[in-house]
Order: structure tokens, then C-alpha cells, then sequence
């Protein structure tokens, strides 16, 4: 028996996209530590248990060694900045806004919306912040941590997002909750205690963001070559661990 075949129309709802750049001014001071090379060597190659007599004679902290490997960086010699972040920590504080803010979900906004590029400039002079932390473990063990701050930063962002299920407008908004309820880099509010990695969003002739626009690649480097310690307890950390080394004949490069 034959059938009939009927010609069905199917309504698709047009979607576009639109982009908006923003001014982010930090509010607070930003911490930057990706996961280190040395780190991801050890995934790939697991050396396993050190003896007792490895332990005495290595080194378990290089604090400057540390320092330089903890931030994203821009190998491009024509980049406007040395350090850079991830636009996915941005994105991830628009999200994080949505669960706070009544409207999308987090799950919607990171379909809707995404920071553009692979790495995010960021400007202002870093200086060296060593730190008693908690590792992850059941025990809490406490550990040294050596890692970038940038007391002043400011970086440029550009947000695409999908209409007309966002608007710029709902996107700024979002952003700006983001940046003060969320923020980005280590022990931000996020996390709960932390209350680095805040920001907010400025227009582009405001003082402070075109003075730290300034602070760029040139002093980044110089900074990152020549550390200041950004405070009295790491100043403290570091003159003992070098008198430490000497004391017990390591030479370390400095």
C-alpha cells in the first residue's frame, strides 16, 4: 500500500551574536598561579617516594624558581603585556554570578557567552608573595606557596554572547557582579575566605586604569627579573631561606 508523504515546515529561531569590550580595574590584588612545568612533568613521569637521604639532600621550595613559573605568560615579543590570564577565569566569574543572581543558569551563560582570545593581557608591575597554605590533602598539610601578585592591575576584555537570549546591558551587569562577588586568581571570593582577584569594570579614560595600562610588558619583565617582595612576611621568608642555603652549603640561583 502506498503512503503519502506531507511536507513538513520546521521554524528555526534565528540566533546571532554580538561583542562587547570591556575596562576591568582591579579592586583588589590579583594572584596568578597556573600549575607549573615541573608539576606537569611529574603527571607525565611520576618519580615516586623520595628515601629519607634524597629528602635531606634536595631542595623541596625554590621560592624564585616558583615565582617566575607561576604565571601565564605571553611569549610574543610584540604582546603589550608579559602576564597574562585565562578568559576562561572571567567567564567562569560571569557564570558563578548567574547561581547568586536570579536569571540564566550557570550552565546557559557558558553555552551563551565567552571571553574572546587564548590569553588575557594583564597589566601592572608583579611582585613576589610567599605564603603558608593548606594543601588539598585530608590532613590539611601546610606548605609554602610562591607566587605572583599584582598589587594594581587592569586588563581589557572582549565578551561575545548569543541574542537576543542576552543583551549587552545583562551581560555588564553580570560581569560587574562577577568582579566583586566572584573574582579571579588565587583565594578570590569564590573560594569563600579570600577576597583577592576582585574587580570592577571602569570607563576607558578613568586615572587609575590609564596609569596601570603603563605598567606593560617593559616593566613586567624588569619586575619579574629583579622581584620585590610585596610584603614584611615574605621579605622574612625569603632572607631566611637564603641564610638557610648558605648555612647548609647550597648554592642557589637567584
Amino acid at each position: 500500500m502506498a503512503t503519502k508523504t506531507q511536507n513538513a515546515s520546521i521554524d528555526v529561531l534565528e540566533i546571532s551574536t554580538n561583542r562587547v569590550d570591556f575596562c576591568v580595574l582591579g579592586r583588589t590584588p590579583l594572584i596568578l598561579n597556573r600549575m607549573s612545568e615541573k608539576a606537569k612533568y611529574e603527571l607525565l613521569f611520576p618519580k615516586g617516594r623520595k628515601t629519607a637521604a634524597q629528602k635531606a639532600n634536595s631542595l623541596k621550595h625554590e621560592p624564585l624558581k616558583e615565582f617566575r613559573a607561576s604565571p601565564y605568560i605571553l611569549s610574543d615579543e610584540d604582546a603589550p603585556t608579559y602576564l597574562a590570564h585565562l578568559p576562561t577565569a572571567f567567564k567562569n566569574a560571569i557564570r558563578g554570578a548567574g547561581v547568586d543572581i536570579p536569571g540564566a543558569t550557570k550552565a546557559q551563560l557558558g553555552r551563551l557567552l565567552w571571553v574572546e582570545g587564548e590569553k588575557v593581557p594583564v597589566y601592572g608591575v608583579p611582585k613576589l608573595l610567599m605564603s603558608v597554605t593548606r594543601s588539598a590533602d585530608m590532613n590539611k598539610t601546610p606548605d609554602v606557596r610562591s607566587r605572583v601578585i599584582i598589587p594594581e592591575w587592569a586588563c581589557r576584555l572582549s565578551v561575545s554572547f548569543v541574542t537576543p537570549q542576552l543583551t549587552t546591558k545583562t551581560v555588564g551587569n553580570l560581569l560587574a557582579a562577577g568582579g566583586l562577588i566572584q573574582g579571579v586568581g588565587d583565594w578570590r571570593p569564590e573560594k569563600g575566605s579570600g577576597s583577592y582577584g576582585q574587580f570592577e569594570l571602569v570607563d576607558e579614560k578613568n586615572a587609575d586604569f590609564k596609569r596601570i595600562l603603563k605598567q606593560g610588558r617593559a616593566e613586567q619583565k624588569r619586575a619579574m627579573d629583579h622581584p620585590e617582595s610585596h610584603d614584611m612576611e615574605t621579605e622574612e621568608l625569603l632572607s631566611w631561606f637564603y641564610d638557610e642555603a648558605g648555612r647548609r652549603g647550597i648554592e642557589i640561583a637567584k
